[in-house]
Order: C-alpha cells, then structure tokens, then sequence
C-alpha cells in the first residue's frame, strides 16, 4: 500500500491518500482523543503524541499537530493509516456521532429558501471541492440580514489564509451570483 501525502495551505496541517475510499458519504472531523472514539482509525492516529486533530473526507486523511515537526510525525502517522487499512477494521465505529449530517443548526428565514438552496448549490458545485484539494471542507450554517454563516473543517479550520478564503474567494463568489449576500463569516 502506498500513502501519499500533500502539503496544506496550514503549515500545520497534512493531507494522507491512502488510495483508498475514507468517507463514503460526508465528513468526520476529530477535535481530541475523546471524540475520536468513534472511530477506530481517528483513535489510533490521536495515540500519536503531537496529534491534535483528525478529519475524514472522501478519499484523504487530513491530522493537525502542535509542537513535532512533520519530519518527525509523519512515517508514524503514515504507518498508523497503512496498518489501519491492511486490517480491514472500519474506519467508523457503530457509534459515529462525529459524522458531520448536511443539514444540523441550520439557521434561515422561511422567505430566504430559494437564496439558500443558490449559496448551497454554489458551495458545493465550486467552494468544496476546492476546499477538499487542500484538506478541509466548508460547509453552511445559516443565512441572516445578508450574512452567510459557514463552518471550516480539517485543514481549514484555524488556517492561516482562512480568512482570506472565506473573504476574497467565498464572499466574492457569492456575492457575484447571489446579490442579497452582503458578508460571509466562520462560525
């Protein structure tokens, strides 16, 4: 088996292809070794010392550290994923609470439906796949006077250049097809 890995705009942040399907449908991202619980892969990569956060998506693993350098995390974590993967366990357990379900604390007013379904459309047609090259997905939270509210997960969430994605690329692309979104902010 052959892992590679990619570099992230999040110099704290690798992106694992096992060459494998992860997710098949959805997300999982792991924030500590307590949430990782639900899954056995995500249990298994926090045992690393360094590791500090764990997401799923499609077919890549994205980890965060603090303190190691890469050099350093990086054959155990990819000997973790290899060995994972070889055994043939899940990569979710049977209480995968972590899943993230298109839809939760969703937020809107009833009148603003055709907006909303335009923003998710856009998201998920020209946002997230972007998004999923460097390691993260972006989803929607909620739509309020102009504001549209989104959550960044794996390597997006605590980035560096975040703040630019979501105001110069996101914000940008939504307001150019949807002229009732004034603002986009991370929740």
């Amino acid at each position: 088996m052959f892992i590679q890995t990619e570099a992230t705009p999040n110099p704290a942040t690798l992106k694992f292809l096992p060459g494998k399907v992860v997710m098949e449908t959805g997300t999982a991202e792991f924030r500590d070794a307590e949430s990782a619980a639900a899954s056995p892969l995500a249990s298994r990569i926090f045992g690393i010392p360094g590791v500090t956060g764990v997401f799923f998506g499609y077919d890549f693993v994205t980890v965060s550290k603090d303190g190691p350098e890469w050099q350093h995390l990086k054959p155990a974590i990819l000997g973790t994923i290899m060995e994972h993967f070889m055994s043939g366990a899940p990569v979710m357990g049977s209480a995968s609470g972590s899943v993230e379900a298109e839809g939760d604390d969703e937020f809107f007013d009833a009148g603003d439906e055709t907006i909303v379904a335009t923003i998710k459309e856009l998201l998920e047609t020209r946002v997230r796949p972007a998004v999923a090259q460097d390691g993260g997905d972006i989803t929607f939270r909620g739509f309020k006077d102009g504001k549209v509210f989104l959550n960044m997960k794996g390597s997006c969430a605590g980035c560096p250049s975040s703040t630019a994605t979501l105001k110069h690329g996101v914000q940008n692309l939504l307001r150019h097809f949807v002229p009732e979104v004034q603002e986009v902010e991370a929740v």
